[in-house]
């Protein structure tokens, strides 16, 4: 079919290609499923011809997505470093190496043809891949690539990543591309070359192109009336083999490759005449989504499970195929051996990659279907989805119960270090679950049971994550302490991992104290962490220096860290340590009168499930936002805040809490609630003796008439009393 009504959307292309030149551009290119995205795609890239060099990319519609699956589709055609990287990547490595050798990639001298990264179907894409496109998209400056994303609009929702990405893309350097329907001139156009009724064509097709094209390529008697109608008449007028062939295909997302294809080559070429099968790479494929899903679906439960048996079978012995694919295939064939196999390898993948979002789904597969499994092999699983989870800033009730359902099971089994192990990440995710009670529990029983059994690398986080409590708990002798002795035996015994997280839980001691070194060391301990891979205890360091900076009202040095720590955590997939600094940073954009902002960051920070510590300073910004400007739901966002604040029993999520809550109470002019609520944080914060929240506190005691002396200079009052109210 021609390319109609697109000359407008193909120019806009051709300009910002011709933009390049000055830096790079991206161009988001939308629709519904059928508009014509990938046409124009191909249309460009034919128009652009020498100008351009074109890098295909595709995000599948598989169980679970491929991590980082298009940039494997362009280092295909790339080849070079990145390529090899990425094979070497499959099985561990940093991922900001790949994000960097694929920009290095894109930098082109200003006479070579210009890189078109064509990236289809992100509404699919998996975390890491949308981490790629915010990590390029940020760095567009750098080189004079054209970027162009499509993607369906009506199956991005609200909460979708993908609008977090896109809104974050550099303004100026972005250009929305709409796909409308064809209109009825244009398909009455197009019926009238096929020798057909236009009015039958619009009326069923609503001028979708995809389907205007399939009805014009049907037979003449009459218009189906579905999509499924219309390609299964069209299936019927090929040979069985044929037709069985269309059916193997149909239950392949993307395309079906020549292993799969065997010695059909007959019936593969009998489909391609028929326009129901296109070449795609070095297989098949339907020719859209929409079409495939309209053979998948004709299927019956029992044809459907034995064909994904059958592609499973022969994929599975080649080298090279993404696990992700076999899991996808051995999930849809009931084959709960092949899933308890693939599955951890998929796991394991993604997590090399950083996409610990995919990794714990890959898991979340696995598990119940481990039920009959030995207790050992159940007891893995469940603690390698919890620490995915973990990692990926899932629901924090989830994987904290995962990973007592691994503490119980090898209870069971007597194995000390085990047990120890699952009680010193049992007492990590009660934490950040809001059960301070448990994670002190936990904490002490997890050395006790470990130090009955040889000291070893276990023993040593042990020591370091009771290091960790005492710090939040602002008893920074005893956090020193316990982090000293954790450095001791990790040293003694080589362990770098629980070294790194001993330091940084010294150095953000002595940072709290006021110790300038602390600081300091957390940078040193960053980038020190960084270069060995552990992005874990990198983005502590600079998450804790960045909200402890924050809590002491240095916000300049506060601001200066997370412009650099929010691209650390995306590009290694640390959404919960992500979340949880997004809704801090709100709080210094909040306290600088920039709302705009603070609001943008509070919607990322409470976007998806969250539950438990995380989400308190994202909640106490929310409300104070809310009460001014008078919406809704202000007093239950910081009630909620002030509940879960007081239950962990920390100044830093009570203090922000009972903030919020002062304020609401005073804006309302109940200015007896307004004291009564800043005196209970005020006594926390005396208690812990946090001379900067408290000084906060002070301040609304003195505003709803206690003694103006309690808050006189106090560092809140100089830096910005009265301040929220120019900026209304």
């Amino acid at each position: 079919m021609d390319l109609l009504e697109r000359s407008d959307e193909l120019a806009t292309l051709d300009r910002l290609l011709a933009e390049c030149a000055a830096g790079g551009r991206v161009a988001l290119v939308s629709g519904e499923a059928g508009a014509g995205k990938s046409s124009l795609a191909t249309a460009f890239a034919r128009a652009a011809g020498p100008r351009a060099q074109v890098l295909w990319g595709a995000c599948d519609p598989l169980l679970t997505p491929r991590a980082l699956g298009p940039l494997h589709d362009i280092a295909r055609g790339l080849g070079g470093r990145l390529r090899e990287v990425l094979r070497d990547r499959q099985t561990g490595g940093p991922r900001g190496e790949v994000f960097d050798l694929f920009l290095e990639a894109l930098d082109r001298p200003p006479q070579a043809a210009r890189p078109v990264v064509v990236l289809e179907d992100l509404h699919w894409a998996d975390e890491a891949t949308l981490d790629m496109v915010a990590f390029v998209g940020r760095r567009l400056a750098l080189c004079r690539a054209l970027l162009l994303l499509t993607y369906r609009d009506e199956e991005i929702g609200p909460d979708h990543r993908l609008r977090a990405v896109l809104a974050g893309l550099p303004r100026g350097l972005a250009r929305r591309v709409s796909l409308p329907p064809l209109s009825r001139q244009a398909v009455a156009e197009l019926a009238q070359r096929a020798g057909r009724s236009s009015p039958d064509v619009y009326a069923v097709t609503g001028g979708n192109p995809l389907l205007v094209s399939e009805v014009l390529a049907a037979p003449a008697e009459g218009v189906p009336p579905t999509v499924r109608d219309l390609v299964l008449s069209r299936l019927a007028t090929l040979s069985e083999p044929a037709r069985e062939l269309a059916r193997l295909v149909s239950v392949v997302p993307a395309q079906a490759p020549v292993d799969l294809l065997g010695d059909r080559l007959a019936a593969v070429d009998e489909c391609l005449a028929a326009g129901m099968l296109a070449a795609a790479g070095d297989g098949v494929a339907f020719r859209h989504e929409l079409l495939r899903l309209a053979v998948e679906e004709s299927l019956s439960p029992v044809r459907r499970v034995a064909l994904h048996a059958e592609v499973l079978a022969a994929l599975a012995g080649h080298e090279g195929v993404d696990p992700a694919r076999l899991v996808h295939h051995a999930h849809h064939a009931g084959d709960a051996a092949a899933v308890l196999h693939w599955a951890p390898v998929a796991a394991e993948r993604a997590a090399a990659l950083g996409a610990y979002r995919q990794a714990a789904a890959h898991y979340a597969v696995a598990v119940p279907l481990a039920a009959d499994r030995p207790a050992g092999e159940r007891a893995e699983l469940l603690a390698a989805y919890s620490l995915a989870g973990y990692h990926g800033g899932l629901d924090s009730a989830e994987v904290l119960a995962a990973r007592e359902a691994a503490l119980t099971l090898r209870t069971e089994l007597g194995d000390p270090v085990r047990i120890g192990e699952d009680l010193r990440w049992a007492s990590r995710l009660s934490w950040w679950h809001g059960r301070t009670d448990e994670a002190w529990r936990h904490g002490h029983r997890a050395v006790e049971v470990l130090e009955t059994a040889p000291p070893g690398p276990e023993l040593a986080a042990a020591y370091s994550n009771l290091s960790q409590l005492f710090m939040l708990a602002i008893d920074y002798p005893a956090a020193i302490g316990w982090g000293t002795r954790a450095v001791e035996l990790a040293r003694r015994i080589g362990d770098l991992n629980a070294e790194l997280h001993a330091l940084v839980n010294i150095a953000t001691s002595r940072q709290h104290q006021g110790d300038p070194t602390g600081a300091e060391e957390l940078r040193r301990l960053h980038d020190r962490a960084a270069a060995a891979g552990l992005d874990d205890h990198a983005a502590r360091a600079l998450v804790n220096l960045a909200t402890v900076a924050a809590d002491q009202y240095d916000f300049d040095l506060a601001e200066s860290v997370m412009e650099r720590t929010v691209p650390f955590l995306v590009s290694r997939d640390l959404d919960g340590y992500l979340r949880h600094l997004l809704g801090h940073r709100a709080r210094v954009e909040l306290i600088r009168g920039d709302w705009p902002a603070a609001r943008a960051d509070v919607g990322q920070a409470l976007a998806g499930p969250m539950t438990g510590a995380g989400q308190v300073p994202a909640l106490a910004v929310r409300a104070t936002l809310r009460a001014r400007l008078g919406e809704e739901d202000a007093y239950a966002d910081a009630r909620l805040a002030a509940d879960l604040g007081y239950r962990i029993g920390e100044i830093q999520f009570a203090g922000p809490a009972a903030i919020a809550l002062a304020e609401i109470h005073w804006l309302d002019g109940d200015v007896e609630l307004a004291a009564e609520e800043a005196r209970r944080g005020l006594a926390l914060a005396d208690r812990v003796g946090h001379r900067w929240f408290r000084s906060e506190l002070a301040f609304w005691l003195w505003r709803c008439g206690g003694d103006p002396r309690n808050a006189e200079g106090t560092p809140y009052e100089l830096l910005i009393a009265g301040e929220w109210r120019a900026a209304a």
